[in-house]
């Protein structure tokens, strides 16, 4: 901790607390840091480009850590969102827009320079990098409070006993993820393999409304891949609105396959369109759902195709994480097929 300290402008010192926090880590989620390391090798690079320009401590990369495990696409009970749990006013506050189709807190890039903004604003209140993160997690408000019921301290550990209860577990939960990842080696925490790195992509404005599926299908690439590069998009559907520039992120690599075959991609998704009884933002609303009871004998393809949609639809609107399906399971289906059999 002492080593850590030396090297940050954090406040950071052994306390029974902390200890408790970093071998409760390592006794019950220590399986999970290879995969959350594998995502941080991704990740990191990104923080640390705008941490730097903002002047912001580049060990504030493990705030994304407590927020949301790096899932772009977390959401809290209360509503907040994408790695840096943005709430919609706070996002709204900066600059941070949400549609019916995209989610710009879930975007990593544009999240990532709002948090920067706010913690550069917090800073600016507190002078101080732990009452910031405090204050991001409760709000600036309540860390004011707890620095005047406390008789006017502003240290961390002097006004934690006055801050709400989740706060005052929060810096050490943040404390404790730095020195897991600066010690991985020394706990034997071994990142999983990378599916991709951060230089390694590039973006492409599109110039007509396609869905990942319609990129995968024609180019060939995966759809895990693309889905894990553009978390933004909620409708996995990339819109195409003037004056937006919406654009989506693809493995460097990849980048030439698709504008060889971007005219294709557009057919198709033109064909996909002429079929619709209605278009996309309609056939998105709640009132065309169906429910559909499985059967002996269905399965993802034949539900499928039966209503006219992708196998990898039902699985996003149902939130399924394989094709196992279970008889008089219920499952929300948007069909595109005007004839629509009873369930």
């Amino acid at each position: 901790m002492a080593k850590i300290d030396a090297k940050t402008p954090f406040h950071i010192a052994y306390n029974p607390a902390l200890e408790k926090v970093i071998k409760s880590n390592l006794k019950y989620r220590k399986r999970y840091y290879p995969a959350l390391m594998a995502k941080a090798t991704y990740y990191f690079p990104m923080f640390e480009k705008y941490l730097d320009q903002y002047d912001i401590p580049l060990e504030m990369k493990y705030l994304a850590i407590v927020e949301s495990a790096l899932n772009p696409t977390a959401k809290s009970r209360v509503g907040a969102t994408g790695l840096w749990q943005f709430m919609y006013s706070t996002g709204v506050q900066y600059k941070l827009k949400v549609s019916s189709y995209v989610d710009e807190r879930q975007d990593p890039l544009k999240a990532t320079i709002a948090a920067c903004q706010y913690l550069s604003d917090l800073f600016t209140i507190f002078g101080d990098w732990d009452l910031a993160l405090a204050a991001y997690n409760s709000g600036p408000g309540n860390v004011s409070k707890a620095i005047k019921r406390s008789g006017g301290y502003r240290n961390y550990w002097n006004i934690r006993p006055f801050l709400p209860r989740e706060t005052a577990g929060y810096v050490p939960a943040f404390y404790a993820t730095m020195y897991l990842f600066e010690y991985q080696k020394e706990h034997q925490l071994v990142a999983d393999q990378h599916q991709i790195r951060h230089f390694e992509t590039d973006t492409i404005r599109i110039q007509n409304t396609v869905s990942f599926d319609q990129i995968s299908e024609t180019t060939g690439m995966s759809l895990e891949l693309i889905q894990f590069l553009n978390p933004s998009y909620k409708l996995e559907i990339i819109p195409f609105i003037e004056g937006k520039n919406y654009a989506i992120t693809l493995p460097r690599k990849n980048t030439l396959s698709f504008l060889d075959k971007e005219e294709e991609v557009y057919a198709l998704a033109k064909r996909d369109a002429a079929k619709r009884e209605k278009p996309l933002p309609k056939y998105f609303e709640l009132d065309k759902r169906i429910r559909y009871k499985v059967r002996d004998g269905d399965f993802l393809g034949k539900i499928a195709n039966r209503f006219g949609v992708r196998v990898s639809d039902i699985k996003r609107w149902n939130r399924l994480k394989n094709n196992r399906l279970q008889i008089g399971q219920r499952l929300s289906i948007y069909p595109k097929k005007i004839a629509v059999p009873k369930a």
